[in-house]
């Protein structure tokens, strides 16, 4: 390592980074966060769960942030019987997750770290990369966009969400401040002309897909497109270097587990990187590559399955999809299991 050279640099102060520095303050390294150039997005809602929600107490940054909590999830399949409520007492824990705007959610994280932030390529032992998707991922792309919005509903929400898959993608109403936001995964085209579309005419199809449960879409606004897409790097580290959120793996938006993902990703190595002489030791590397293998391929496999198992219109396959979903209302166990499994990954929080 040159003369000089800091312990960690975190290229990206996105979310992700910003929870793994202020994770490793306190420590003896010194750690420095490179600020990216991408955008923020005008409107983008973030589904914490109560395992990152763990996480950001534990790094003093959940006190500061207006979140709207989600006590109770209905899931359904349109055009087909099936459905399951999930909720808080379910899971044991205090809510299922928690509705945050990506923006707030970044300047609650950064406000702190001002002293770190550089825009300078610093030498370090060791490079953690938190800066958005990896350009060495592999991709598959899926047939969908998502669709973001902001939806005024009657009556208002309250703290329920709800998740509808259609023939064409799974439709998202995420409580936020008494109004939704709207995840709507389509086909590119359509999630275009909808974007662009006069207000009634989008109001009529969204109330159409999202049925008659969460009210009556009466008002929309800060519509915007996304490609949807699945991006996994093979290692998440190299030579001196690790990958976190993004970086390592870029999932669907359907259940919201990518940032959560990235929370916990963030988390592990702090806790590896804490206490090692050498923040880019092989020996510590891999030991936050071992123990984020199993969440981590749960996580991504999980998401996946559910982007695309519910898509089409075959009749043997939606009564499967109404099958699985009527035994996990009926039976609490498994309910209480996957409900579990979303919030916390394949383990606890340590």
């Amino acid at each position: 390592m040159p003369a000089g050279a800091i312990d960690v640099l975190i290229r990206g102060a996105g979310p992700v980074g910003c929870a793994f520095a202020r994770a490793l303050q306190g420590s003896a390294h010194k750690v420095r966060l490179l600020e990216g150039g991408s955008a923020t997005p005008a409107f983008r809602p973030i589904v914490l769960s109560y395992a990152s929600r763990l996480i950001l107490e534990r790094v003093d940054a959940w006190a500061s942030l207006a979140v709207t909590t989600i006590d109770t999830i209905h899931v359904s399949q349109a055009g087909a019987f099936g459905r399951t409520v999930l909720s808080a007492a379910d899971a044991g824990v205090p809510a299922l997750g928690y509705v945050v705007e990506y923006a707030a959610l970044v300047a609650s994280l950064r406000k702190p770290l001002a002293a770190l932030l550089t825009t300078e390529e610093l030498p370090a032992r060791c490079v953690v990369h938190a800066d958005g998707m990896s350009p060495d991922a592999e991709v598959k792309r899926y047939a969908q966009d998502g669709l973001v919005a902001l939806v005024d509903m009657s009556p208002p929400a309250r703290a329920v969400a709800f998740e509808r898959f259609t023939r064409e993608g799974p439709l998202a109403l995420l409580p936020f401040a008494g109004r939704y936001a709207l995840v709507w995964s389509l086909p590119p085209e359509k999630a275009q002309a909808l974007a662009a579309a006069p207000p009634a005419e989008f109001l009529r199809q969204l109330n159409a897909a999202a049925g008659t449960r969460p009210g009556r879409a009466v008002g929309v606004e800060a519509r915007a497109v996304q490609p949807l897409s699945l991006r996994v790097r093979e290692a998440r580290i190299g030579e001196r270097s690790a990958y976190i959120g993004n970086a390592a793996q870029t999932l669907h938006p359907v259940a919201g587990q990518g940032l959560n993902l990235g929370l916990r990703d963030a988390w592990e190595l702090a806790q590896i990187m804490r206490d090692a002489g050498d923040a880019g030791d092989r020996a510590t590397l891999e030991r936050f590559a071992a123990r984020r293998r199993l969440d981590a391929g749960a996580t991504i496999r999980a998401t996946d399955l559910l982007a695309g198992i519910f898509l089409g219109v075959n009749p043997l396959a939606a009564a499967a999809r109404g099958a699985a979903l009527t035994a996990l209302d009926i039976f609490p166990a498994p309910r209480r299991f996957f409900a579990r499994r979303m919030i916390f990954g394949p383990s606890a929080l340590p």
